[in-house]
């Protein structure tokens, strides 16, 4: 026969729950009762340190069918399966919900397997087969993390914007905050670089909106793009701004976070993997290496060097003995290493490029910086790609590429 007992969620907030019992048990479920706000009233000859830190109230004595009274939930926890038949005794004559430790058949009332993703609280119950609730409530829990289960929030009423960093472009690099939030968007507003494929698995109703962003080639003015994400917030909207890296590496995040605050529309950034570390260490190049470099810097090879545009210190970088750490670098990399050679950096400088980084079509070039430009325009590099300068390229040699 199925079970017929009716799942309730109670707020116990300020109310009086009579936990009888003063062991492990007591103590677990009155750990449970204290999180939820409840007034926990203990009676137990002998009670532990850590539930009598819990409790609002505790009696060092037997129980007693009086010690029901006022109370709004009773628990028998107690090894002692007389103690535990006149505690549920007690509670049913007073007509009070009693829960038996014990006991589920016994019992009238008892706890779910509860957990919790996303602001969504599950519980499950299997039929006094506790093992088995815990089995599903875990299942349900990481199908919620993962993304497995898309639920989109009920709206609020007011538009919101999200930056999510996508990562390098590998969908299983972008975080799951990052993946909750893009199903939970009435909208996307897309650049060609992260992790584009999950857009096809989000939730029919949510709109894709491209916005190019291809390296000196067409794309959406970084205007319009503010613009646009704070238009469809204000019509009500939850936009999700989805970037390749991290929003604020080189990415423009910080103009996007300036213009929604300016406009008075709520924005949260979402952190994501930036290529900056993600490529190197998927070809097996540390950044930072005991005895061989223990700083490394990031820097834009959009611009070239002596271009005013440029806030990148070339001289200090070709000085230095760091790891230079490259993006947007590939047009112009024969002048940015002329430009760091002439600084001081040595000719035989390891130097490696890793183009696609985490994505099937990976590539990786292990070079010295005085060939570097000659042997990618050989080997026809193109965007998006990260270039690495410095002695950790060749520590480990023979590594290869990382990824499995």
């Amino acid at each position: 026969m199925d079970d017929v007992r009716v799942p309730l969620f109670l707020d116990l907030r300020g109310k009086r729950v009579l936990v009888v019992g003063g062991g492990n048990v007591a103590t677990r479920r009155a750990s449970r009762l204290n999180e939820a706000g409840a007034q926990v009233s203990v009676v137990a000859p002998d009670v532990t340190e850590e539930l009598a830190e819990l409790a609002t109230n505790v009696q060092r004595r037997p129980f007693e069918p009086v010690d029901v009274r006022d109370a709004w939930l009773v628990l028998a926890c107690t090894d002692d399966s007389r103690v535990n038949d006149a505690v549920a005794a007690a509670a049913n004559d007073a007509r009070v919900w009693c829960t038996r430790a014990d006991d589920a058949d016994q019992s009238p009332a008892w706890f779910a397997a509860t957990g919790h993703a996303d602001g969504i609280t599950i519980a499950v119950s299997a039929g006094g087969d506790p093992r088995r609730a815990t089995k599903v409530r875990d299942a349900a829990v990481q199908a919620l993390e993962s993304g497995d289960w898309p639920l989109r929030r009920q709206r609020r009423g007011h538009g919101r914007v999200v930056l999510v960093g996508g990562g390098p472009g590998d969908p299983g690099l972008l975080t799951l905050r990052g993946y909750r939030a893009m199903c939970d968007a009435d909208v996307v507003v897309t650049d060609r670089l992260g992790p584009t494929q999950l857009l096809e698995s989000l939730p029919p109703d949510v709109e894709v909106i491209d916005v190019g962003k291809t390296p000196r080639g067409e794309a959406t003015a970084q205007e319009e793009i503010n613009d646009l994400l704070v238009r469809r917030a204000k019509a009500g909207d939850v936009v999700v701004r989805l970037k390749g890296g991290d929003p604020f590496v080189l990415g423009r995040g910080s103009e996007e976070v300036a213009a929604c605050a300016a406009a008075g529309v709520e924005v949260e950034v979402v952190p994501g993997v930036t290529s900056a570390i993600a490529a190197p260490t998927l070809a097996g190049v540390p950044l930072t290496r005991r005895g061989t470099a223990q700083e490394f810097t990031v820097a834009s090879g959009h611009v070239p060097p002596g271009d005013p545009r440029s806030t990148v210190d070339w001289q200090r970088l070709g000085a230095g003995n760091g790891t230079v750490v490259l993006l947007m670098a590939v047009a112009y990399l024969r002048a940015i290493a002329d430009t760091l050679m002439g600084a001081g950096r040595a000719p035989t400088t390891p130097a490696v490029v890793v183009e696609n980084a985490s994505l099937p079509q990976q590539r990786t070039l292990r070079t010295t910086l005085g060939a570097l430009a000659d042997d990618a325009e050989r080997d026809k590099i193109a965007p998006p790609a990260v270039v690495v300068i410095g002695d950790v390229v060749s520590d480990l040699p023979d590594a290869g590429d990382a990824r499995s």
